[in-house]
């Protein structure tokens, strides 16, 4: 995910196929000079996004099988497990206990422990991670198939507890952090309370608004800034901070 001078921003979780604007927005990373993850809501994706950004020097690309979308792809976890092999980045993966999907979630338990498992087995991977109403579940999971051992584990658009946190930095977890998750007093309060070195940003793109519109990658720069803020940094000093997150969480 770098160069040989680095990348100057980080998009730890942006979903590049739902943009309309899809091979443009590879070569718009590249020039912003954004480490991008793109992640994938099923492994039927996967194959065409990584040959798209096949010649790309800072996005990568996840192999994922989103919770929301298990009720009616659940099948399609066996074509996870063929593609495993050749993905060091997992995601979009996890739990979504929200009000729509909450019938389900056994079945999304079942999913997640069946690529924990596996991705676990084979180790040395990055897994950006979907925890709604879920925070608990999801770190036992990282727990109970030893995913924790042999890989890493980023929380996307946190929302949990402060214990919760707590037992996620223990366990070694990474956060990534949007403008949206910034915008209330709680939040704010919340993300100022973990560990700056396991911090990252990322923008959820498509699905995060901005004033000026639909976020893209190269408006992390504006959530370092509020980052910045949270932490009484300088935004250079901020950003020096997560490219060093960065680096160390792909060691």
């Amino acid at each position: 995910m770098t160069k040989e001078t680095g990348p100057r921003w980080v998009d730890f979780h942006c979903h590049l196929d739902l943009y309309p604007d899809h091979a443009a927005l590879i070569q718009q990373c590249d020039q912003a000079e954004v480490a991008t993850l793109a992640v994938t809501t099923t492994p039927k994706a996967w194959p065409r996004n990584k040959e798209m950004a096949a010649q790309s020097r800072l996005v990568r690309v996840a192999l994922g099988l989103h919770p929301q979308l298990v009720a009616e792809r659940a099948e399609e976890v066996a074509l996870f497990e063929r593609y495993l092999p050749e993905a060091r980045y997992i995601g979009e993966i996890g739990l979504d206990a929200g009000p729509r999907f909450y019938r389900n979630l056994k079945e999304q338990e079942q999913v997640l422990d069946r690529m924990l498992r596996a991705s676990a087995e084979q180790g040395r991977k990055v897994a950006s991670l979907h925890s709604v109403r879920s925070v608990a579940k999801v770190l036992t999971a990282l727990e109970a198939t030893k995913f924790i051992d042999t890989s890493k584990a980023v929380l996307h658009w946190f929302t949990g507890t402060k214990a919760e946190a707590r037992r996620a930095v223990e366990m070694g977890c990474y956060f990534s952090i949007n403008t949206a998750m910034l915008r209330t007093e709680r939040h704010r309060i919340l993300v100022a309370s973990l560990p700056r070195d396991r911090l990252l940003t990322e923008t959820d793109g498509p699905f995060v608004e901005t004033p000026r519109g639909t976020v893209r990658p190269r408006d992390v720069e504006e959530t370092v800034f509020q980052l910045a803020e949270v932490f009484g940094f300088t935004a250079e000093n901020m950003r020096s901070v997560l490219l060093s997150n960065l680096r160390e969480l792909l060691s």
